[in-house]
């Protein structure tokens, strides 16, 4: 059977390029695991890639049709941004193992829709004030930046992911990205140690 590697961590900690980085690794053969968003496209994000990118229209249909594993609200300052993860028949475990990325609320559901056995936390940290850094910098980066957003994601995030928060969902194990090259590789050994 197939696992579901599930990457989690605060914002600007390095996740994404870890994740591409990871699907890239010739010797994991991961699937992308794709979570839904109500919110826009960011610059450079493509449908399918990221997220699947739908309108409430399709989460309600979803809902109904009880595919939804879970679901967060998010309130920014453009209006209330929902990220979710729903079940379609697209995540085949007796063929293929995965590689998503989410927040310990969503990890904690997973576990329990799929089964403890078949996912795995790949917890991410890097030091606040070195994530700050790099959330500014990458704002900046944009073409419209938008600081006040930035603001809010990094202080929900120091509340999402507090020390009892990450006790309660179970995570031990933590990769420190102090250097992405290393982190990316001492993961990547992780993954292969678990799928052997």
């Amino acid at each position: 059977m197939g696992k579901i590697f599930y990457l989690i961590g605060k914002s600007c900690t390095g996740k994404n390029t870890i994740y591409e980085r990871l699907l890239q690794d010739s010797g994991l053969t991961l699937c992308r695991y794709l979570i839904y968003t109500t919110r826009p496209a960011r610059e450079g994000e493509k449908e399918g890639r990221e997220y699947y990118f739908v309108r409430q229209e399709k989460l309600e249909e979803l809902n109904r049709l009880g595919c939804v594993i879970e679901k967060r609200d998010y309130p920014s300052v453009h209006g209330i941004w929902t990220y979710f993860t729903a079940e379609e028949g697209q995540t085949d475990l007796a063929k293929h193992s995965y590689l998503g990325i989410g927040t310990l609320d969503s990890y904690r559901k997973l576990s329990d829709f799929y089964g403890s056995d078949h996912i795995c936390p790949v917890y991410v940290e890097v030091e606040n004030g070195e994530r700050l850094s790099r959330a500014l910098e990458r704002e900046k980066r944009r073409s419209s930046p938008d600081y006040s957003e930035m603001c809010r994601r990094y202080l929900a995030d120091e509340k999402d992911f507090c020390e009892e928060n990450i006790r309660k969902a179970g995570i031990t194990k933590r990769f420190f990205n102090e250097n992405l090259d290393e982190c990316t590789k001492i993961i990547s050994s992780y993954i292969k140690k678990q799928l052997s």
